[in-house]
């Protein structure tokens, strides 16, 4: 989910306040310079007038010597001006509000902002532009509670400026009403009368306006119930069209939004019935985008969709596999596992698996097991994708050559990796060395270390599946001389873990210890490393058992 602004969003207000103090500072002499002769003129005499630029005039004066402005005499001048019919004296409050923005520290006294609820109110257009940018500010650096702005009744004053026609305007009062939505409490106020004119802002022109209404609309979807408001009110075809913008924000906004609405089944006919594969279409284009959060996003919200066999058809039409590819090789691993889980959730349809093998995607896993070895996610997923492939195309030179076998092997020296993993490992290393050529491959690749960590694993006790797939596999290599000269020294340890498996009331254990002991006793080396006798007892003893087992009537 996204956070109140992103990283790109920040930088631009913050470049913005800049500019803004420089332009400040300037208009601030101005500014005293012209009340000062205010102040000169017979022609205010005691008006009210002439009384509020004094107090504006001492207010600015306070502020500019750093001394506590938030004060009763303070509220009230604030109160005054922005209760003037004079739209300069308003503007003057606005501007002060705004001057603070920049440079309050501290959280603005609740009873400030109801001068701020009155100046959204004026009838001036530019009094209300520059409050509502100061309270955008306000917002951002959390100088005033959310749920306070809300009870102040300042949503109407924002809600009605949507309809101002004035971009900037617009900008604003979507920016704030952005930041209010993020807050879970005031999401029903918003939802009354907040949704169809944010829809409506959705659909401007103006790239700022587009972008803070479709960052509203993200936060709408950040809860069930907030959600199916927005689906009811015609948010789909709405969302589904920012995916066009040509702001990657927007996309990133509309997408991730998409993302939270797919995540609930309710909706899926109504994404699903947007016309001709639209939303399919859209999001596999966002997915070739060279913005790799925004390629991310959308391909996370191709795998929610893709459980619907309709979608997966689709997207193979569309020849998905390539952008996929791209995501393989990002260096962010959680955009990478993003990848992998859509392309699980195809492979799972065998179908699908021999135009994947065909675009190379095997090749792709292989390099990423090498370089993503103490991954445990991306490992997991990438033994999932191998055996679905694996397990559709019977294709051993494409398995050869893509180097997932010697990838399958580095990722068993990997300490980092959990039993789970190591699991999955296993059992996708078992699967493979089912086919004859695959296992001649092994036998002759293994190195020292693999072997040995293969004899850890099978003497582990923590997690008996572990122990059996790990033992299994040493005694499927073929007992070349090669493989005999690896398996030699650690032949004390294996047949600690043969006497265990004997001895084990499980009779698959029992059968794989007694095979691979008849296997082993070709070699006279394993015949002289076994001398206690234990072993050889605990065999016949089993031997035994399966004879008076055999003549039971």
């Amino acid at each position: 989910m996204a956070s109140d602004l992103c990283d790109r969003c920040s930088r631009l207000i913050r470049d913005f306040a800049a500019r803004l103090r420089r332009v400040w500072e300037e208009f601030k002499y101005k500014l005293e310079e012209v009340f000062g002769e205010l102040l000169q003129c017979t022609c205010f005499g005691n008006a009210p007038e002439r009384r509020m630029a004094q107090e504006f005039s001492s207010l600015q004066l306070m502020c500019d010597d750093g001394t506590q402005v938030f004060n009763q005499r303070s509220l009230q001048a604030l109160n005054r001006l922005a209760a003037s019919q004079n739209a300069d004296l308003q503007m003057s409050a606005a501007i002060y509000y705004l001057h603070i923005s920049h440079h309050l520290k501290s959280p603005l006294p609740d009873a400030f902002l109801e001068p701020i609820t009155a100046l959204l109110l004026s009838p001036d257009l530019d009094v209300q532009k520059t409050t509502s940018f100061a309270l955008v500010n306000l917002l951002v650096k959390k100088n005033v509670c959310k749920e306070f702005v809300i009870e102040t009744g300042m949503l109407v004053p924002l809600l009605e400026l949507f309809q101002s026609g004035d971009p900037m305007a617009q900008c604003h009062s979507c920016a704030c009403v952005a930041m209010l939505a993020s807050s879970e409490s005031n999401r029903d106020s918003i939802l009354v009368d907040g949704v169809m004119p944010l829809l409506a802002l959705a659909k401007s022109y103006d790239p700022a306006v587009q972008l803070n209404a479709a960052w509203a609309l993200l936060h709408l979807t950040h809860s069930d119930w907030s959600t199916r408001a927005l689906c009811q009110a015609g948010g789909i075809p709405v969302l589904v069209l920012l995916l066009q913008s040509s702001r990657s924000e927007v996309q990133f906004y509309s997408c991730t939004a998409l993302c939270n609405i797919a995540a609930v089944q309710e909706h899926h006919p109504k994404l699903l019935s947007v016309g001709g594969h639209y939303l399919s279409k859209s999001l596999l284009t966002l997915m070739s985008s060279s913005v790799e959060k925004n390629a991310a996003q959308a391909c996370r919200c191709l795998q929610t969709l893709s459980k619907n066999v309709r979608v997966q058809e689709h997207l193979m039409e569309l020849n998905c596999v390539l952008p996929l590819k791209s995501l393989l090789k990002t260096s962010n691993t959680v955009w990478m596992q993003t990848a992998l889980k859509l392309l699980c959730t195809l492979t799972a349809h065998p179908p699908n698996c021999d135009l994947l093998m065909s675009e190379g995607l095997l090749r792709e896993v292989g390099q990423l097991l090498h370089h993503s070895s103490s991954n445990s996610a991306l490992i997991s997923q990438s033994c999932e994708l191998i055996a679905d492939l694996c397990g559709a195309c019977m294709d051993e030179q494409a398995v050869t050559e893509s180097l997932c076998l010697s990838g399958l092997l580095r990722g068993l020296e990997s300490p980092s990796l959990s039993d789970e993993t190591l699991l999955r490992v296993t059992l996708c290393l078992r699967h493979l060395m089912s086919w004859e050529g695959l296992r001649t491959t092994l036998s002759t690749s293994v190195s020292p270390e693999q072997v040995w960590r293969l004899v850890q694993l099978s003497g582990q006790t923590r997690n008996p599946e572990l122990s059996y797939n790990s033992a299994a596999i040493i005694h499927t290599f073929e007992l070349t001389e090669g493989f005999l000269q690896l398996l030699r020294p650690h032949y004390s340890a294996v047949s600690k873990y043969l006497f265990l498996f004997l001895k084990r009331k499980d009779v698959q254990f029992q059968q794989l210890g007694i095979a691979a002991i008849a296997k082993l006793k070709n070699d006279r080396d394993f015949l002289t490393a076994v001398t206690d006798g234990d072993l050889e007892a605990r065999l016949s003893h089993r031997h035994a058992e399966t004879e008076e087992t055999r003549r039971l009537p």
